[in-house]
């Protein structure tokens, strides 16, 4: 799928959890935070189709004033940016918590990658020295990969 497919099915059929869009200002603060632009397809989904709420399980994390059940950890990505800066355990600056599977479990992107590469994080596998781990795919083929899905396990 093209990205302009993929944003296309997200936007027909987003979900009943999606939340209004965001900003163009939060977008940009959580740009800076992260220290890279979003992937244009995540950054073009957060201001024309909602501030999360869509994607696997309908639980992508938006920026700021994102309010949603979705995550348990950081209240939103601009928040999981910042902590990343001094983070040990491989999370890096460039990189966010996108979703949260619930057990500690989560899928992060690395914005510092223009493609944006999708990381999964499972400290339950080993240990936190061992939690992250790449995916191998880009955040473009991950979320396409959900579109159509009643994902109830991790997409990792």
């Amino acid at each position: 799928m093209t990205e302009d497919e993929i944003f296309e099915a997200i936007r027909s059929d987003a979900g009943p959890d999606v939340l209004p869009v965001a900003s163009s200002e939060a977008v940009a603060e959580a740009e800076e935070a992260i220290g890279h632009p979003l992937p244009l397809l995540l950054r073009r989904l957060y201001l024309e189709v909602g501030n999360g709420g869509f994607g696997p399980r309908g639980g992508i994390i938006g920026v700021r004033g994102y309010d949603f059940w979705s995550s348990d950890i950081f209240p939103d990505i601009t928040e999981s940016a910042v902590e990343f800066h001094t983070e040990s355990y491989g999370r890096q600056a460039g990189m966010i918590q996108l979703l949260d599977w619930g057990c500690a479990i989560a899928s992060l992107l690395d914005c510092r990658d223009p493609e944006g590469a999708m990381w999964g994080w499972d400290p339950n596998l080993c240990c936190l020295d061992h939690a992250l781990f790449p995916q191998d795919i880009t955040f473009a083929s991950w979320l396409a990969e959900s579109i159509g899905r009643d994902l109830r396990r991790a997409l990792l």
